[in-house]
């Protein structure tokens, strides 16, 4: 049998952040600001992680306590970022990220409900059998999420993502095959993510918005729109709802 225990593993450090149990890791700086500008509660904690930034929501009044990190790009430095709140003591893993769309009716300013994230990356493999080609979220979770972007107003589509390590080589012949496998949108962190969680007994799941569109193997930037901005608003509002019910122990389970 091969010996498959890791020779370098996170640790807490000497001082670690009390995070919470629950992280909304942002793969944008700029999702990452609107989060903190919509949180009820103030910032108690504040530090680098790696490249990216780690604030700790808490309210003095209550048990309510939270972490929000980002920016991050790719499925390896998603990777670290999990595996490091995971050493901290988090349990829970929303991701907010961009997405370009593959299926024809997905559009720019869409919101996507990943139920499943195609494996088209090289980190999910040292965390399971590499012959896994499909990453999965913690059921129940969505199914939060899902009640989370309702209570907000937000039509989403549901449904499977692609994830690739390389957003200059979605070529046409790839999204062709993706497009024939079911996936609605391309992005780099998702399958990553949901195996890496999976695998330290996290729960995660994600909310992605369509910054983009590939389906008709025509790039159409969608970033400047007013529809995209306010699905990012959305998407980060229904993440901290999220929060503020699973932090406090008042979520629907």
């Amino acid at each position: 049998m091969p010996d498959r225990r890791a020779i370098v593993n996170p640790v807490k450090g000497k001082k670690p952040p009390d995070t919470g149990s629950l992280a909304i890791v942002a793969a944008t700086g700029a999702d990452l600001r609107l989060l903190a500008e919509l949180a009820r509660i103030p910032v108690v904690d504040r530090r680098k992680l790696y490249m990216s930034d780690l604030h700790v929501c808490a309210d003095p009044d209550s048990q309510l306590r939270y972490s929000l990190i980002g920016p991050l790009i790719g499925a390896p430095y998603a990777a670290m970022i999990v595996e490091s709140l995971k050493v901290w003591g988090v349990s829970t893993i929303v991701f907010i990220g961009w997405c370009g769309a593959v299926s024809g009716g997905v559009k720019a300013g869409d919101v996507i409900l990943p139920d499943s994230a195609m494996v088209d990356e090289g980190t999910s493999g040292h965390y399971c059998d590499p012959s896994c080609r499909v990453a999965l979220p913690a059921r129940q979770l969505v199914h939060q999420v899902r009640l989370s972007l309702q209570h907000h107003g937000a039509s989403f589509h549901e449904g499977a993502v692609w994830t690739t390590d390389a957003i200059f080589r979605e070529t046409v012949e790839q999204v062709k095959y993706y497009q024939s496998r079911g996936a609605l949108a391309v992005e780099m962190e998702m399958s990553a993510i949901f195996t890496v969680a999976a695998f330290r007994e996290m729960e995660a799941a994600g909310i992605l918005v369509v910054s983009d569109e590939l389906s008709d193997y025509t790039w159409r930037p969608g970033f400047r729109t007013p529809q995209f901005k306010a699905a990012r608003e959305r998407a980060c509002r229904a993440a901290l709802t999220l929060a503020n019910g699973i932090a406090t122990g008042n979520g629907d389970r």
